[in-house]
Order: structure tokens, then C-alpha cells, then sequence
């Protein structure tokens, strides 16, 4: 017998097995039509993609039952300016010491993403969307991944796992990290040797973490260096790419780029690259799939069980008092 607790996940119901009875399960992941009324959600799991308050605002003023609003990820302060759209008592979760930034999955499912946005540009598929909707056939001669020298800057578990799916395409995967060094898989050039590689390079790949080396990493002179035609592919953090620098090269014709991230992020309506040609800009989804992470999976099933218990939640980092306040917890 349902007790009227309604739950709104980020995923579908059967992919997380063992969910407690007695609460009316929904899925919304921040895309798409609401699943039902916001009004009779009393327990929401946020999209797990960063940005997500920006989809969350307009959603969570209408949820006047909402009793826990739980994130996926370690932090909550991006949430702190949305504390008065939530009622008084709602308590705020996060995922603190269960999520690991990188985990298999997600490793996995944002080199998939990578290599599709490389092959999406060298295929021309960005361009013919927007024929298709005009009614315009044309076709034209495009280039291939096939053999191509990619530049794949960051070579940690994404990188690597990058690098691992260019193989099928015969590239020339030519590895970066912060310093050189030879691994199994081959010589790791230092960021020293970014200035001679670049002009080199058929495509770029950036999936290097956002730290104060990377930062600024691909400015105006670092995006010269790179020849005509080039394609660049942007699935870390936005602030290693310059964006006003982008921009430029972009609309010059020089460079195409598909972007999973930007900064800022989300890009401001009406910003150039939303729709320049030779832009494509995904919303941050690179690890964003059907394939949920395991650890996220048991986490929410225990958090759930409490929640269907009445007993005390894990990770709770406060509860709004109202007027956009919320009581830290101990």
C-alpha cells in the first residue's frame, strides 16, 4: 500500500534494485517533461550533472512537500542561493564519502563521449541537424578519425581510457599529462611540450582535471598554435579553454570544436557559441547515462530504506528554516 511518499530519481526505478516498498517512485533527470506533479515530491535526487541548480530553481518552487533533497555529489554549497525556494524543514543531503569523482562508470561513459563528439565533428554530423530541419539535402565530403594524430591532453583514468578507444581508428594518440614520463602504454609528453605538439595535431581531446597549471591552459596563443582545420574536443572542466579565444577562432573558420563543457557553464543565452558553425556544445552529460554508478546505486537504496523507516539520514548538511536560511547540521 503506497503511503502517498512520492520520490523522483535520476534514473528509472529497475535500475536500482532492492528499493524499499510503500513510496511512489518517478524518474526525471533534469531533461524532458516533469514526470508528474512537483507538488507530491517529497524526496528528490538532483541530476547529477554539474549545473544542475540551474535546471533545479524553477522546479524546486513548486515542490511545497518537498521534505529531503539529496545530491550525488560531495558538495552543496551551488545550492546555497536556492534555499528559499525550498519549504521550511527540507533537509539538503549530499554524497559525501560515497562518490568518487571518477569512478569505472563514469571513466568509461566520458571517454565514450569524447571519441563520439570527434567522430560527430569529423563527420560533419553537427551540420546536417539544422539541414535536416530546413528541409535541405546536400550532401558533401568530410573527413575521417581514421589515422588521424589526436592530442590527448590529461592522461589519468579518462585519458587513458580515451587514448584505448582511438585504437580501432588507427590514430596516432600522442599522450599529455602534467610531466613526461613512459608508461606501458607508451611515452607521456610533460605540458612543456604542448608548444611543439600542437601545431601537429589533427584533433585535440581535453580531459585534464582543473587545477592552477591547467587553468587558462588553451588561451589565445596556445589555440594559434594549433593548424587550420583543427578539431578540438572539451570534456573536463570549462576553465582550461579560453571561451573569448575560442570564440574568435571559431568564428574566424579556423578551429571546430564540440564542447561537453564551457565557462561559464551553462553558457549565458544568446552566447556566441550556441550557434556559430563549427560549435557543437553538449550540456555537461559526458558521464550522464543509463549506466548509473554503482556506488551511487547503494547509496541511494540505504538512504531511501532510512527515509521509508523514518530514521535518521546520512550526509544531511542542513535544514532550511525558511526566508533562504537553512541550520547546519552537527
Amino acid at each position: 500500500m503506497k503511503d502517498g511518499k512520492t520520490v523522483w530519481l535520476p534514473c528509472h526505478r529497475d535500475q536500482i534494485s532492492g528499493l524499499p516498498d510503500g513510496l511512489s517512485y518517478a524518474c526525471w533527470d533534469g531533461s524532458g517533461p516533469l514526470p508528474g506533479d512537483p507538488a507530491a515530491v517529497r524526496f528528490l535526487v538532483g541530476p547529477p550533472e554539474p549545473g544542475a541548480e540551474h535546471v533545479l530553481g524553477p522546479v524546486l518552487r513548486r515542490m511545497r512537500s518537498l521534505e529531503v533533497l539529496q545530491l550525488l555529489g560531495s558538495g552543496h554549497e551551488h545550492m546555497l542561493p536556492l534555499l528559499d525556494e525550498m519549504p521550511a524543514g527540507t533537509r539538503l543531503a549530499n554524497g559525501r564519502g560515497v562518490h568518487r569523482e571518477t569512478t569505472a562508470e563514469r571513466r568509461e561513459t566520458t571517454a565514450e563521449r569524447a571519441v563520439t563528439l570527434l567522430l560527430a565533428l569529423c563527420r560533419g554530423l553537427d551540420r546536417f541537424p539544422a539541414r535536416q530541419a530546413e528541409g535541405v539535402r546536400r550532401p558533401e565530403f568530410r573527413s575521417s578519425l581514421y589515422g588521424k594524430r589526436v592530442l590527448v591532453i590529461g592522461y589519468g583514468a579518462v585519458g587513458a581510457s580515451v587514448a584505448a578507444r582511438l585504437g580501432p581508428f588507427r590514430c596516432e594518440a600522442v599522450l599529455v599529462a602534467r610531466t613526461a614520463r613512459t608508461t606501458p602504454a607508451g611515452r607521456v609528453h610533460g605540458v612543456a611540450d604542448l608548444p611543439a605538439l600542437l601545431p601537429t595535431a589533427d584533433a585535440v581531446v581535453v580531459c585534464a582535471p582543473l587545477t592552477d597549471r591547467t587553468r587558462g591552459m588553451f588561451d589565445a596563443d596556445a589555440l594559434e598554435l594549433l593548424k587550420d582545420g583543427a578539431l578540438l574536443v572539451h570534456v573536463a572542466r570549462g576553465e582550461p579553454v579560453d571561451t573569448a579565444a575560442l570564440v574568435r577562432q571559431v568564428r574566424a573558420g579556423r578551429l571546430r570544436v564540440a564542447l561537453d563543457v564551457t565557462d561559464p557553464e551553462p553558457l549565458p543565452s544568446g552566447h556566441p557559441l550556441r550557434r556559430l558553425p563549427g560549435a557543437l556544445v553538449t550540456p555537461h552529460v559526458a558521464a550522464f547515462t543509463d549506466v548509473f554508478p554503482s556506488m551511487d546505486t547503494d547509496f541511494l537504496r540505504s538512504q531511501l530504506t532510512r527515509f521509508a523507516r523514518g530514521e535518521a539520514l546520512d550526509n544531511v548538511v542542513l535544514t532550511t528554516t525558511g526566508a533562504g536560511t537553512g541550520e547546519r547540521a552537527a
